[in-house]
């Protein structure tokens, strides 16, 4: 079969979980199917090959946020430039909900050539448009609501996502991501040691500040804790002088983007506990990363936190409310337990080729 894919960002260029996810799935299939990946030019131009993928860029690479948001212009941008680029012969078009544009682009396209979309939802908004921006949120409101409709195959990659879509009336596939877990046994520790670790983009919704503040706890019972985060974004100025304003900026480093995916997982085995404090997590890849290394996971509870769907209170992590204390104390109760069976247990369900065989089962009913 030939697979389109649609996203405007790239693996490894761009290094998010929708990237990861249409990557690993991208490869695996190319096996045994042609696979296209339709997004704009992170990789300096033209076509070409990634893994068995083959890359298609309908336009210039655009930053992908402005003042720490989504950029509009960019989602805009990107939808219409499918609408030429998408020009391949193709069977079954996937094409991730967000940011929407690119949706009906890839509707017109599959009307044109007679092929099968699906839309895969990795969150779905609804009302926290208007969280996010005020009045003007009714306008996004409005196209996920359209987006909803242009198609009657749906893919949710986490469950929490698929109850939300069901109770707004959409049936959805389950799909989640995955890890290669094989890949993930075999990497070897860093001589780097740490207490707690965290890894992903610092911007708002990630809540990292309340590591930061949660370390300040920590210290006046392990007053050499020490704790490393990984990743960059447009709050890491902010997290380093909070570091310094709380005094726990020895105790904190900032590793910033590591290239080498490995160098995170590395990073990780020698690490005793990873936090993911985020409000807003379509699945948390990175929650099994940790597991596969042996890490328990603290996340807090909130509805747009997928990522607790992950955790089995006490097996292989906690849960706690959005706050610094009750993240220092649950973190406190994971480093004084050996949980790291469980953890290693709950990612191996989560390997890519069981995801990749719901995947095709999928593309069976096209």
């Amino acid at each position: 079969m030939r697979i389109a894919f649609v996203y405007d960002a790239v693996y490894p260029w761009v290094k998010g979980g929708v990237e990861r996810r249409i990557y690993e799935l991208g490869r695996r299939l190319s096996r045994r199917h042609e696979v296209h990946w339709f997004s704009l030019e992170w990789w300096g131009g033209g076509e070409r090959s990634l893994n068995g993928i083959l890359l298609h860029g309908v336009g210039g690479g655009r930053p992908l946020y402005v003042n720490g948001k989504r950029s509009i212009s960019e989602a805009l941008y990107f939808g219409l430039k499918l609408i030429s680029g998408l020009k391949h012969e193709v069977d079954f078009i996937d094409v991730q909900a967000f940011p929407y544009f690119s949706c009906f682009s890839s509707k017109i396209r599959s009307m044109t050539v007679g092929a099968c979309m699906a839309v895969t939802w990795h969150e779905l908004w609804g009302s926290y448009w208007f969280e996010y921006l005020g009045p003007k949120g009714l306008a996004g409101w409005a196209v996920e609501r359209a987006v909803l409709k242009l198609t009657r195959m749906h893919i949710a990659v986490s469950d929490v996502t698929r109850r939300s879509l069901e109770s707004v009336g959409v049936n959805a596939e389950l799909i989640p991501n995955g890890i290669d877990f094989e890949h993930i046994v075999r990497v070897q520790k860093s001589g780097e040691e740490s207490d707690l670790v965290f890894a992903g983009r610092l911007v708002k919704e990630k809540n990292v500040d309340l590591i930061i503040r949660a370390v300040r706890i920590l210290k006046d019972s392990v007053p050499d804790i020490k704790c490393v985060i990984i990743g960059d974004g447009p709050e890491k100025h902010a997290l380093v002088s909070l570091s310094e304003q709380l005094g726990v900026r020895g105790n904190i480093v900032f590793k910033g983007f590591l290239a080498d995916h490995d160098e995170v997982i590395s990073c990780m085995k020698s690490s005793k506990v990873f936090i993911l404090p985020s409000t807003r997590e379509g699945f948390g890849i990175v929650v099994l990363e940790a597991n596969a290394c042996g890490l328990p996971v603290i996340t807090v509870r909130h509805e747009r936190n997928a990522a607790c769907s992950l955790v089995e209170e006490g097996l292989n992590g906690f849960t706690c409310p959005v706050s610094p204390e009750k993240i220092a104390e649950k973190t406190l109760e994971a480093m004084g337990r050996d949980m790291r069976q469980k953890c290693v247990s709950n990612a191996s369900k989560y390997d890519w080729s069981s995801i990749v065989s719901l995947y095709e089962s999928l593309l069976k009913k096209v």
